[in-house]
């Protein structure tokens, strides 16, 4: 029995350790005062050499990346903006042309907040992918300070 407990848990242990390491993504946050109550909101992902994150329009398969703003205290000027180098890319696993971006990205997103607001508060959703893999798409929460 204890053997096979030891031979399980050498087995998995490896497994384990991965999955506690894949993080390749790396989110950052922060705001510009752009007039008196409009700010802009920078989302900003690092990404690890081999990775990516799919664009807001990825094309058809992969998960977009996504924002949702919390809009009790703001309003929304325009659409996000993508500040990067976005790849395109045929894919034939999802027969579709993909956009993507690697390395970095800033994701901004123009606000207009009421008097008084002191934070942005939000969560995003992206989905990272290397030429082998794709980790299950990810929801983050996040907060950034006026």
């Amino acid at each position: 029995m204890i053997k096979h407990f030891l031979a399980a848990a050498l087995v998995m242990s490896p497994l384990l350790l991965s999955a506690q390491i894949l993080a390749p993504v790396h989110w950052s946050y922060g705001v510009k005062k752009v007039s008196g109550n409009e700010y802009a909101v920078h989302l900003m992902a690092r990404i690890d050499p081999g990775w990516h994150i799919y664009s807001q329009d990825a094309g058809k398969g992969p998960i977009p990346t996504s924002f949702k703003f919390d809009q009790k205290e703001l309003t929304l000027v325009g659409k996000t903006r993508e500040d990067g180098k976005l790849v395109k890319h045929f894919d034939k696993s999802f027969n579709s042309e993909l956009k993507y971006f690697e390395h970095s990205v800033d994701f901004v997103q123009l606000v207009r907040v009421r008097p008084g607001t002191r934070a942005v508060n939000g969560s995003l959703e992206f989905m990272v992918c290397n030429d082998a893999n794709c980790l299950p798409p990810k929801d983050i929460d996040f907060q950034v300070s006026l």
